[in-house]
Formats: C-alpha cells, structure tokens, sequence
C-alpha cells in the first residue's frame, strides 16, 4: 500500500515538473520545491492518520488553482492535544512582496482562539518567492461536545456521505465538512487580497440578507459592515436581524442568509471563454464553502424572467472617453471574462444544521432514534463566512490574473522585458 502511495506521489511532482519545463513564463515555483511540498504531505499523511488510506482525501486532494497554487490540510481542532491545527501552502508568493498577517474577522468571542505561525517562504518581512506555509492551533477545542455523535447521523452534516465514502470519519466537529477548515482558506486569502491590493483591486464581501431581513442596494452604507457584528451594510436592518437570530436561539433553531461581494477595479478580460471563465471559476470557488448551496452573478435567477431589451447592459462612454456600460445587470461579466465594471456575485448559505431542537435521525448501525445537539453552535453561519467568500473571490481573481499574462504575446513581451 506504502508503494502505491509513493508512486502517486512521485507521479504528481513528475506531472508538476512537466508543467514547469512547459510553461512559457516563469512560475513561482521550482521542480525541487515541488518535490519537497509533496513529501511534506505525505509526511502529514502518515503522522496523523497512520495506516487508514481511506483518509487520504485529508492532506493530498484539497489543492485549488492553477498558476496561484493553494494547498490546505488540517487535523481541524479536536484531536485532544497540542496537534489540533489546520494550515495551508501558497504559491501566491511574489518576491518582495511585504507580508501581511491573516485574519479572521471576529464572527463571535471564544469560539475559535487562534495562533497563527508562518513556517516558510517569509524571511525578513517579506516573501521570498518560495510556496509560503502557515498553520494555526485551535488551543480551544471540546471534543467532549461531539461524543453522543459516534454513532449517530446528523441531520443536516455530512456524517452519513462520508462514512459512506470512506467507511470511517472523526465525529469530533465534523472533520473536514468543519467550518475550522476555512481557517487555511482564510490564511492564503489574506496573501491573495495583499497583492491584488497592489494592483489597485478591492474586495469587499458583507451580509446582504439573514432569514426574512435583505437589505436593496439603494440602502447599502458600505460604512456599517465592521459597525455591527453581523456585518451588514444597514445598521437598522442589522438590528432587526440580531432580534431575529435571538427568537431563532430561543427556540432552539437556526437561520441562513446571503452574502455579497464586489470585487471592484478589475481589468477588462480577465478569465477564459470556454472551461475556466470567471463567473464559472467564481462560482466553484464559493460552492467549495461548506454550507454555500447556490451563487449568482450580477442579477442571477431574476435574468430568467427579464426580457432581452432590458437584461442587456447598453455599452457607452465614460467620462474620461473609456467604453463603459450604463447598467451592470452582467454583474462586470461578459463571455466568460470582466467587462471592466464590478463584477458582484452572492451566495445563499443554508441555515446552521446544528441545533438543540429534537430530529428524527437514525444510527450508523441503521437504528431510528432522535437527536439534539448541545455545545457552541451559532444560530447563523453568515457572519462567519464573510471573510471566506472574500478570500476565496481573491485567490480566484488572482489566479486568473496570473494566467492571463500569457493571453497574448504582448504580455509575455512586456512581462520579459529588461
């Protein structure tokens, strides 16, 4: 089994190495590095999950983007020691860049104390051009909340599919299906957001809607976001929806919402026209978010019962004579690629599936019982998720920034210029 391991291991820093021999411009990391990733992996692999091959999903297959490379494997919170960690690997690492430290906006106190370490690719406050490794501690686990869970399926959670795919899973917080794997996301997130920051291109991520409370755009005061804990762009909307989440908590339920991102100054043609357009990439990107059930972009399902003459953005000049549009009903996405206007997506989290209410469930032996889940759950996930939807639009958009540098001869012209 051991071999097998190795070989597949081999065999992805061969393909790795081949990409690096082909690819025309210089990527941001090298064959050696590769090699020393991947075994790093592995080494993970077999330290924390010792001889179950079925875990293997844990360390080696949560690799995201293509010229922005960005790993995340975890032990997320509940091992009961000091090996309660997640951490990420990035290739976002321009050198000279001056780093940055991530950070969790604070969805709530006590819920996830955090230290986060960098272990490579930073020398002397800046980044060396080398993947760059953190990892973070969660020093405030209680795997005691999750033991009357070893057997039975939550409803809502992933316990079912994955003892269903794997024939074994850690009931401890969920293991991967865990908001605590975020963290990593979070962490190369806050790299990605650095250096489009450089290039003149903001983020903003905020909550539009919790339960029945939306707020219209007409309404938004982008001022408010870090004013109320909700982060919501409308202070008197925000206020109704802490109400709402209380009465959700006083009967022992939960609620869902939406969060919206713009994503501001973007250049025109960035992302493909076929298989990796941008609206596509976005979209899996906020889909890979736990609890994430749909996006839309610009004006999304409501596109279905609009008309041709008015779903289509009429083109015209700016100001300063640049082609410009006068509505953005595309949401800044045309074809697959920006059209130079905000490009604004959303997305629809599902309500927090653990709650103290009694349900129906049944256990793994295929037993009928009923369930309530006592220990730290929020009655919203949203709040939370803010700042995930921000990291995950940034490492997109840069990824497809960094290919789209050899769209035409004149980016590779000008990117090798002395």
């Amino acid at each position: 089994m051991h071999l097998f391991f190795y070989s597949y291991i081999i065999g992805i820093t061969v393909f790795k190495y081949m990409i690096y021999k082909t690819t025309i411009y210089k990527k941001f990391y090298r064959k050696e590095e590769c090699l020393c990733q991947v075994l790093s992996s592995e080494i993970i692999f077999e330290s924390l999950l010792g001889e179950n091959p079925t875990a293997l999903q844990s360390v080696l297959l949560l690799t995201a983007g293509h010229d922005t490379l960005f790993s995340v494997w975890d032990e997320p919170g509940h091992s009961g020691g000091s090996g309660d960690f997640c951490g990420c690997f990035s290739d976002a690492a321009v050198w000279g860049q001056t780093s940055e430290d991530p950070e969790r906006k604070p969805g709530g106190a006590g819920i996830l104390a955090v230290i986060c370490q960098k272990r490579s690719g930073i020398f002397e406050g800046k980044t060396t051009g080398t993947p760059i490794s953190l990892i973070v501690y969660n020093q405030d686990q209680r795997s005691k909340d999750y033991k009357n869970l070893a057997a039975t399926y939550r409803p809502g959670h992933a316990d079912y599919t994955f003892d269903a795919k794997y024939g074994f899973r850690d009931y401890r917080g969920g293991g991967r299906s865990s908001g605590r794997e975020t963290i990593g996301r979070v962490a190369a997130g806050a790299i990605a957001s650095k250096i489009l920051h450089t290039l003149g291109i903001t983020i903003q991520a905020y909550t539009k809607a919790i339960g029945p409370y939306s707020i219209a755009p007409s309404d938004y005061h982008f001022d408010e976001i870090n004013r109320n804990p909700l982060y919501m762009p409308n202070a008197q909307t925000a206020k109704k929806a802490e109400e709402f989440l209380s009465d959700c908590m006083e009967q022992q339920d939960s609620a869902g919402g939406v969060i919206e991102c713009r994503i501001e100054h973007l250049p025109v043609g960035i992302g493909e026209p076929v298989f990796s357009k941008l609206d596509a990439t976005l979209a899996k990107a906020i889909m890979s978010i736990g609890a994430v059930k749909a996006v839309e972009i610009g004006d999304g399902f409501s596109v279905s019962s609009a008309l041709g003459s008015q779903n289509n953005d009429a083109f015209c000049l700016d100001k300063n004579g640049h082609i410009s549009k006068s509505t953005n009903h595309s949401g800044g996405i045309l074809g697959g690629m920006s059209d130079g206007d905000t490009v604004i997506l959303r997305a629809a989290f599902k309500p927090t599936p653990s709650i103290a209410k009694v349900q129906n469930t049944v256990t793994k032996q295929g037993e009928a019982t009923t369930l309530s889940i006592t220990g730290r759950h929020d009655p919203v996930i949203v709040p939370r998720a803010v700042v995930v939807v921000e990291s995950m639009a940034a490492l997109t958009v840069l990824d497809l920034m960094f290919s789209n540098m050899h769209s035409n001869l004149d980016g590779i012209l000008n990117f090798y210029k002395k």
